[in-house]
Order: C-alpha cells, then sequence, then structure tokens
C-alpha cells in the first residue's frame, strides 16, 4: 500500500512510532492537529516539528508520496471525515477498573469501528481480487499465524473448507514449514502477523515464495518483515483500549480483510459454493433442535405457576 492509499492518519500512528527521529518528529505533529498541518506549507510543517524542509520531503517520499504537496493532500482529505474525526476525539480507549459495563462497551465499541473503518479505507480492492482468484484456482492453500492471528487464520481455513477449496491452517511451526515447502506455482500462502515480526509467520512465507507460490501477508505494519517477502501485502488498523492491547486489538481488522477475501473467493466459484452450502447445511441440520420443539419447551418454562 502506497501513501496514496486511504487510513495516512492510522498508518502514521502505527508506523510513526518505528520511524528514524526525524520523521517521527513530524508524524507525531501531523498527528497532534491534523487539521492544521493539512494546510501548513512545508516550511510550516517543518518549523512546527522541529525539522527541515528537506526532511519533509522525505517523509513524504516514505510514504509513496511523490513529494509534500500530495501528502498534504491526503491529510486534508481525512480530516475532512467529520464522522471519523468525531469517534478520534470524542471517545478514548482508556478503561478505569470502575467503569460501569455500559461505558465499555461504548468505549469497545469505537475502537473496534474505528479499527474496521480505517482498516477498509486503506485496503487495495484490486489486491484482493488478485488474490481470491489465485485461491479459487489454487491446487492448495496454507495458512499460518499464532496467537490471536491463529484465530483469524483458522476461521478463514474453515470458511475455505467448507467451500471446496483445498485449505490448512497450520498451528504448529514445523507443519507449517514442512508443508510450505511443498507449495508450488498455482498454490497460495497465506500468513499473519499484526507486528510482521514474528519469526515463525516470516519463515513459512519466505519458504513458500522460495517455491513458487503466491505469498500473501496479513499485517499492521506495512514495512515489516513479513511484509518485504510477501507478493501481496494487507496492512491492518488497531486501536487500542485498556487490557486489549495492539496485538489483541487487531483481530477484527484481520477479520474483514480475510471474510472479503472468502466472499470474493466464493463469487468466483458461484455454482460449487452453492453447491457446497447447501450440502453442508444438509448434513448437520439433524443436530439442531426443531424450532417448534424450542418454542414448546420456552413456553413451558415461561408459563406462570
Amino acid at each position: 500500500m502506497t501513501g496514496e492509499s486511504g487510513g495516512l492518519l492510522v498508518r502514521l500512528r502505527i508506523e510513526g512510532p518505528t520511524m528514524p527521529e526525524a520523521l517521527a518528529k513530524i508524524a507525531e505533529t501531523i498527528l497532534g492537529d491534523p487539521e492544521t498541518a493539512a494546510h501548513a506549507s512545508i516550511v510550516d510543517l517543518a518549523e512546527r516539528s522541529g525539522t527541515s524542509t528537506a526532511t519533509v520531503t522525505r517523509f513524504s517520499r516514505a510514504l509513496g508520496f511523490k513529494g509534500y504537496a500530495n501528502l498534504r493532500v491526503a491529510v486534508a482529505t481525512e480530516t475532512g471525515r467529520a464522522e471519523q474525526a468525531r469517534w478520534e476525539t470524542d471517545i478514548s480507549g482508556d478503561i478505569n477498573p470502575g467503569d460501569q459495563t455500559d461505558k465499555v462497551l461504548d468505549i469497545i465499541t469505537a475502537a473496534d469501528t474505528r479499527a474496521i473503518q480505517a482498516t477498509a479505507s486503506g485496503l487495495d480492492t484490486e489486491a484482493v481480487e488478485r488474490v481470491a482468484a489465485a485461491i479459487a484456482g489454487a491446487g492448495r492453500v496454507e495458512i499460518f499465524g499464532l496467537g490471536s492471528s491463529g484465530t483469524a487464520g483458522s476461521e478463514m481455513a474453515f470458511r475455505l473448507e467448507r467451500i471446496r477449496v483445498p485449505v490448512r491452517y497450520r498451528a504448529d511451526t514445523h507443519t507449517a514449514l514442512t508443508n510450505a515447502a511443498l507449495l508450488g506455482p498455482g498454490d497460495v500462502a497465506i500468513s499473519l502477523s499484526h507486528s510482521g515480526r514474528t519469526r515463525e509467520a516470516i519463515e513459512m512465507l519466505a519458504e513458500a515464495a522460495d517455491h513458487g507460490a503466491m505469498t500473501v501477508a496479513v499485517t499492521s505494519f506495512a514495512r515489516s518483515p513479513l511484509a518485504e517477502v510477501a507478493d501481496v501485502v494487507f496492512t491492518t488498523a488497531v486501536h487500542e483500549t485498556t487490557f486489549r492491547l495492539a496485538a489483541l486489538s487487531a483481530l477484527h481488522s484481520q477479520l474483514l480483510i480475510l471474510d472479503l477475501i472468502y466472499v470474493a473467493v466464493a463469487q468466483l466459484t458461484y455454482e460449487r459454493t452453492a453447491e457446497a452450502l447447501e450440502l453442508t447445511v444438509r448434513a448437520v441440520d439433524a443436530h439442531r433442535v426443531p424450532e417448534n420443539t424450542a418454542n414448546r419447551k420456552r413456553a413451558r418454562r415461561d408459563k406462570p405457576l
């Protein structure tokens, strides 16, 4: 994803602290007052951030922009999203031990909503279509992730498997590596890591790449080691709250990206998918309590004595 894509402020919030000191100062200045930065000249921004105009230009190009003018337009575009701005300023992610549950619900809902919206705004839909087409025609699809990233990965494998995609989720590192080594051209490997620095996730994708498979990374850091070994990178946005640090907050954004890919695959394989879903629903239908029986039991339970 280049700087021309959406979600610039979210990207600065995530990547800013990892930038060289001078560039990090500019990111901090923009995030501190995006509206002012949207109208600031290159000289103004340099003075506000305590850097130089040359550093501002280098900052712009590091984000993928041709120059500062393009960066300023991107900031202005984002600050014009009034609804997103209200979410950012009205509700913080701080949860105190004595907070009521309804307040905590508002904080979590706001944080997850912001993260999903920011992820969606920066998503490259053409890349989604390219990955979906590869999965639809793949001989094998391997998915790997650890921790909460593994939760998203296993859910994706379950969905794809149900529509007859030859897919496996690997939670064991050795199994993931050995199966990645068996991939080849026409296969797909997907690796998930919020930080993009999980060694096992990087090794799995690199192994798959060595054998010619399409490699896909889902991470919050577009310039991470995981992203460097991937053919396609999808960047997730996160909004932390107390007790839910970044890696735990990335799950919903990961699921959004994977769900979009899944639906795109289903669209490409519509007849096969429709048949598979009908068969699988029928297979487990006998294990569901009939609705009339459930209603009768509920009526007896609620009947006054």
